[in-house]
């Protein structure tokens, strides 16, 4: 089955995670700037490569990528900015990118109630030997639910870059 499903941000689903955007008042001079594509493979010059190509439909089992860029449209410098991009319900983690010079990467299992950096664990409690035993166990990127970049300070003009990847999940 080739259904295509829309696979679209809307400001409200950036910012729905609250206390984990940049507060700001309004306007804000922090601005979201979310793009989409899918993930192809072409064969160039004998090579397997990937293709990028914007589209906001995507079918199961394809991989999308969302690109995330915020930009300070304001005068004075931002602190503590922390921007937000929650995986949508229909698709799984597949990586992300942006965690670079000082931005730390954390990551929510909880639809974004909570984060920590990679690798997540989370306790479980198992029958041994007819006891109970609680064990800490790694949590499976796929069972990501929203990655969050801590940024620091952005500067006036400033704009970082980050990237999301899912791919699109059977109905």
């Amino acid at each position: 089955m080739n259904t295509k499903y829309p696979l679209v941000f809307t400001a409200a689903a950036l910012l729905g995670l609250g206390s984990s955007v940049a507060q700001a008042p309004a306007p804000s001079p922090l601005q979201l700037t979310l793009s989409q594509f899918q993930v192809q493979s072409v064969t160039v010059a004998g090579k397997v490569t990937e293709k990028l190509v914007a589209s906001d439909q995507s079918a199961p089992g394809q991989i999308v990528q969302y690109g995330l860029a915020a930009k300070n449209v304001g005068n004075t410098e931002l602190r503590n900015v922390k921007v937000v991009l929650p995986v949508q319900p229909g698709t799984t983690f597949v990586s992300s990118a942006g965690g670079l010079l000082g931005i730390r990467t954390e990551f929510s299992i909880d639809g974004g109630k909570n984060f920590a950096p990679a690798p997540l664990k989370r306790k479980v409690t198992v029958i041994e030997g007819g006891k109970s035993v609680t064990r800490e166990v790694a949590v499976k990127p796929s069972e990501y639910q929203a990655v969050r970049w801590n940024i620091g300070a952005l500067k006036p003009g400033e704009t970082k870059n980050f990237v999301l990847r899912v791919k699109v999940q059977s109905p």
